[in-house]
């Protein structure tokens, strides 16, 4: 009995203190997460708001190139500059390439961020863009969610799913590059593809 009694006694101990290092464990945690969570507020009421210094309506500028000739438009009805970062938010923006010699390209979208002294821009929402016939050549539509346009390297590039239709053709996958200067378009994944034959004349 006496043997029983001390296992029973050695077992409540073992238990005593496992019970002891769980709760000081889930206390510890709950500390730390109070921490973080502090430490957070903090840090988000201190992080700098930049507040935007100047504002146009119906606006439009023309970006011009290293040789003095227009490269190409933009225009919106509004654009909201914000001096911590040099950049600009427009509403409503609509894109025109000016170079003649190459195909008209036209973009718009429902609101667009230019960044990088004006080297990117970032178009959100509904954003489409439109190549026209070149070199015997269909015009071309691209329709996604988001597109970046590289005005200066005439590409436009997605990461999100995006849909092209040129001619009787309709293709669709998620991420694109299209360079304008070349004329090629880059599909990457889960590409599908739809074609209707041309009607034949009689």
């Amino acid at each position: 009995m006496s043997n029983r009694s001390g296992e029973r006694a050695a077992d409540r101990i073992r238990l005593g203190v496992i019970l002891v290092v769980l709760i000081a464990l889930a206390l510890g945690s709950f500390w730390v997460l109070q921490v973080l969570r502090t430490t957070g507020d903090q840090q988000q009421a201190e992080r700098p708001r930049s507040k935007p210094d100047y504002y146009l309506e119906n606006f439009s500028y023309v970006k011009m190139g290293p040789t003095g000739l227009p490269r190409y438009d933009v225009s919106g009805t509004k654009m909201v500059h914000f001096p911590t970062d040099d950049s600009f938010e427009i509403t409503k923006p609509v894109v025109h390439s000016l170079d003649k010699e190459k195909p008209p390209m036209e973009l718009y979208s429902n609101t667009a961020r230019v960044t990088d002294d004006q080297t990117q821009i970032h178009m959100y929402g509904d954003a489409n863009a439109i190549r026209g016939a070149a070199n015997g050549r269909d015009p071309m539509h691209l329709v996604s969610e988001y597109l970046l346009l590289l005005p200066d390297d005439e590409i436009v590039k997605t990461d999100k799913p995006v849909v092209m239709t040129t001619g009787t053709t309709r293709l669709s996958g998620v991420g694109m590059l299209a360079n304008n200067a070349t004329q090629v378009v880059q599909l990457f994944g889960n590409v599908r593809g739809h074609y209707e034959p041309t009607p034949k004349k009689r």
